[in-house]
């Protein structure tokens, strides 16, 4: 399933993770493994956060990506189902389906 995690650091631990590698070797870790169709690194509310899409092949995924992140980094971690256009075009062909008019 197309899935968006967010990665949200704690400033403090965000800046010891760049100055001990930690954050660059985690964020490459995901990058190799999952394959993310996109990635983006920004801040939100005053902190380091990131947003990756990628296929989470199976929900027992879950505790391994997250404990990657709470370990290394000390982040909140957010997942959520998302659609590209071509998934939302695909949706609302099928919607009559789930609607009554």
């Amino acid at each position: 399933m197309r899935t968006m995690i967010t990665v949200t650091m704690p400033v403090e631990h965000g800046n010891k993770s760049i100055k001990d590698g930690t954050l660059p070797k985690l964020m490459e870790r995901f990058m190799n493994e999952y394959k993310p169709e996109a990635a983006y690194f920004f801040t939100s509310g005053g902190t380091r956060t990131a947003q990756m899409v990628f296929d989470l092949k199976d929900p027992s995924q879950i505790p391994v990506i997250s404990e990657m992140f709470f370990f290394g980094l000390h982040a909140h971690i957010d997942y959520k189902p998302v659609m590209n256009a071509e998934d939302l075009r695909k949706g609302l062909s099928s919607i009559d389906r789930a609607v009554m008019v």
